[in-house]
């Protein structure tokens, strides 16, 4: 039986293999296609100044698509995500500033190990809330869990204030109610299968309140 260690190298290798040779089907796979510019934000992407950006982009996108342990799925998902924020852009600073932020998680992604992660993406009416948040369960240790929570805001807001987050520290324990450590918020976490329900009674502490969906 391979060890993790040596079943991520193998996949690491495998990565590099394909990154070096990107061909045929693998094309298909890549997050900005320039081939099928099929809109306006895609025909503006294309444009020669985000040219070292998309190569940036298209590199770490299959290489998180290959190694990562995280669902497939919340990598698909939270791209479309992505781009949804990008076509609000007014600026080529804010198309930067997009780009850095998705390279950071698509580094998260790959660097690591999700096994002990849930990743919940916040629903509303069968679809992703048109106001996206995602929240990040971690077992730290048997008796530590961290939540970590990102709350998106307008893109062309400062880079200071577009995102709101969230940071929690409990037990398994005590896992159904957490302070954010951000901004004192207490909320209830009520998990139900692959659905979690977070409330609070706090006024200015309702951005992360909602069903939220797990990835799996």
């Amino acid at each position: 039986m391979l060890l993790n260690t040596e079943f991520n190298q193998i996949k690491t290798l495998l990565s590099g293999l394909i990154l070096s040779c990107i061909s045929t089907s693998a094309v298909y796979a890549l997050p900005l296609d320039c081939k099928h510019q099929d809109s306006s934000l895609l025909k503006k992407l294309c444009g020669s100044q985000y040219s070292e950006l998309r190569a940036q982009l298209n590199e770490s996108y299959l290489t998180a698509y290959l190694v990562t342990d995280a669902p497939i799925r919340l990598i698909n998902d939270t791209h479309r995500l992505w781009l949804n924020r990008l076509s609000q852009c007014k600026s080529n600073d804010c198309f930067k500033q997009q780009f850095d932020i998705r390279l950071e998680d698509l580094n998260f992604y790959t660097s690591m190990n999700q096994s002990l992660t849930q990743h919940f993406i916040k629903y509303e009416h069968g679809k992703i809330s048109k106001q996206p948040a995602h929240l990040q369960i971690h077992q730290l240790t048997k008796d530590r869990i961290k939540v970590e929570g990102i709350a998106y805001r307008n893109p062309n807001n400062r880079k200071d204030s577009q995102i709101v987050s969230l940071l929690a520290y409990t037990t398994p324990e005590k896992k159904n109610q957490i302070l954010d450590n951000e901004h004192d918020c207490k909320y209830v976490l009520n998990f139900q299968k692959a659905i979690l329900s977070v409330t609070t009674t706090q006024k200015g502490c309702e951005r992360f309140t909602g069903i939220y969906r797990l990835y799996d």
